[in-house]
């Protein structure tokens, strides 16, 4: 409740911010696992994760939105509830903010210690770039089938981008020389040029479903058959594969099948790799680890069964 409420409050003020927080979610799960280590700050000397490429448009206001979160959860109930859990919960909470399904949360995730290497994150997030079978190299060895990933996708019904992640459709990025992308509809394709008049503009944005910007629906699918999407990766699930077509020709068709198939994916997202019992910490605030965590080790060591690390462990406690 302490979450659902200080969400939406921020939400009423700025419900594209929906996008911000459901992006984070992923961006953590599919790095190191759904630990909250995307919140970690780092320095010049030890960049975080919020400083590798894929992350530098993470925005700032659901980072901050999180910690208004954590800090209202704190008030009521300290040291029990992670960030890693207050993401997972807001991810939820602002895709039914913004007009899609609910659906259920299990809790217990720890927090990490540590976030990951530019290395692993560039590894473990793909590109807007990416075609199907680069998409595929990255949900597969995570457990995802096709449809799976087809219906995350379907996020991108929210949420805008910048023009330097699909110029690439619209300007040959070494010579700055526009380019015909024969997958683009012709109208959509006049409007981005508009949008974005030169290659490598970062400052200027482009919805990613330009029919229903704010809400959370099925039109994605709808642009994509329209070749009205924004990004190559969200245009190859419709051209790379006839498989693939027609997973977006049902969501396209139904919306309750969309979101069956998302309300799957995301639970199933949300327990990638997480850290539980003994591992990991609940961090007093999400930017930074705990100074030390352990005198709180040594208390729950007694009760909680400890051995070897593993990543492998599942959240409970359904909310």
């Amino acid at each position: 409740d302490i979450v659902k409420s200080t969400l939406e409050q921020a939400l009423d003020q700025d419900i594209t911010q929906a996008a911000g927080l459901l992006r984070l979610h992923f961006h953590d799960c599919f790095v190191q696992g759904c630990d909250g280590s995307v919140l970690l700050t780092g320095s010049a000397s030890n960049p975080s994760e919020q400083e590798a490429q894929p992350n530098l448009s993470l925005r700032a206001r659901a980072l901050q939105i999180i910690d208004e979160i954590k800090t209202a959860v704190e008030a009521s109930c300290s040291g029990v509830v992670t960030c890693a859990d207050v993401l997972a919960l807001a991810a939820r909470d602002s895709v039914a903010k913004a007009g899609g399904p609910k659906y259920p949360v299990p809790l217990g995730r720890r927090d990490s210690l540590d976030f990951a290497s530019e290395s692993v994150v560039l590894a473990n997030i793909p590109t807007p770039t990416s075609n199907l079978t680069q998409l595929l190299s990255i949900f597969e060895p995570k457990g995802f089938s096709l449809t799976d990933m087809i219906a995350l996708s379907g996020g991108h019904t929210i949420g805008v981008a910048h023009c330097n992640s699909f110029d690439n459709r619209l300007y040959d990025t070494s010579t700055g020389e526009a380019i015909v992308d024969p997958t683009l509809e012709n109208s959509f394709a006049r409007n981005l040029y508009s949008i974005c008049p030169a290659v490598n503009n970062t400052v200027n944005t482009a919805n990613l479903d330009v029919l229903t910007p704010n809400y959370f629906d099925n039109s994605y699918y709808v642009n994509v058959q329209r070749n009205q999407a924004l990004f190559t990766s969200d245009q190859s699930l419709y051209t790379d594969s006839t498989d693939s077509g027609d997973i977006v020709d049902s969501f396209a068709s139904k919306k309750t099948v969309f979101f069956k198939k998302f309300v799957l994916g995301m639970v199933q997202m949300g327990q990638l790799d997480v850290l539980t019992g003994s591992e990991g910490e609940i961090r007093s605030k999400c930017s930074v680890p705990n100074p030390t965590s352990s005198s709180f080790e040594e208390v729950i060591k007694p009760i909680v069964s400890t051995g070897e690390r593993s990543r492998s462990g599942r959240v409970h406690s359904e909310l």
